[in-house]
């Protein structure tokens, strides 16, 4: 269990939230402090006041995965390999190790095709997935993506869930506005004014705002 206590940072102010392994969707309007939120999770930024324990452990004692909404701010590396490769070259991985797991990571990405390829020739999808390689790659407890869905076309954003649910990654936090993804998760938290208006399972969660710009079209028309 992911325990959010009395969390204070900004424009935040959480009394008490409980997320549960699998794939939490953060929702709400533009200045309600998601991306503070999940820097408070990932362990980035150090909240004023309260806590977030990973298990019962800091954020920054956790393997924690980062993606960014802007893929170019993560990548530091020339070639996809070599990004993808560097978590496991800064902990000292052997090279033959590190070479193999980076050749498995790209397979189960769906991007081995990719493999030398310059990041500057790739497109913002392509640079969403290898960025995505490499926060995978060293195994993280737990993962944060920054609506890094919103350079994605559909088509991708459903591969990219399929990737998330068989990564083995206990724990997924991801900012989106994209709401049908949102409702493909196993929890919503929609933040509003820094606040946790609501939390719980997407059915809960969309069955209380129904009639806003929250809730997915395929629930609209009752697909």
């Amino acid at each position: 269990m992911i325990e959010v206590r009395g969390l204070r940072h900004r424009s935040l102010d959480i009394g008490a939230l409980d997320i549960r392994p699998g794939i939490t969707s953060v929702i709400g309007p533009n200045g309600s402090g998601k991306t503070t939120f999940l820097k408070c999770c990932a362990g980035i930024t150090e909240p004023v006041a309260g806590t977030v324990l990973v298990d019962g452990v800091s954020p920054r004692s956790t393997e924690v995965g980062w993606v960014n909404e802007f893929p170019d701010r993560n990548i530091l590396f020339e070639t996809v390999a070599d990004e993808v490769a560097s978590p496991l070259r800064f902990r000292r991985i052997s090279c033959r190790e590190t070479a193999d797991r980076v050749d498995r990571q790209l397979v189960f990405m769906g991007i081995p095709l990719l493999r030398d390829r310059p990041i500057r020739e790739l497109s913002g999808g392509e640079k969403i997935l290898v960025a995505l390689a490499a926060a995978l790659i060293h195994r993280p407890r737990l993962l944060v993506l920054d609506e890094s869905d919103s350079h994605l076309d559909e088509t991708r954003a459903l591969l990219i869930d399929a990737l998330l649910r068989t990564s083995g990654v206990p724990y997924v936090i991801r900012c989106t506005q994209q709401m049908e993804s949102a409702a493909r998760g196993d929890q919503v938290v929609y933040l509003e004014n820094g606040r946790a208006g609501y939390s719980g399972s997407p059915p809960e969660v969309f069955a209380s705002l129904a009639g806003t710009a929250f809730y997915p079209l395929s629930r609209r028309c009752g697909i």
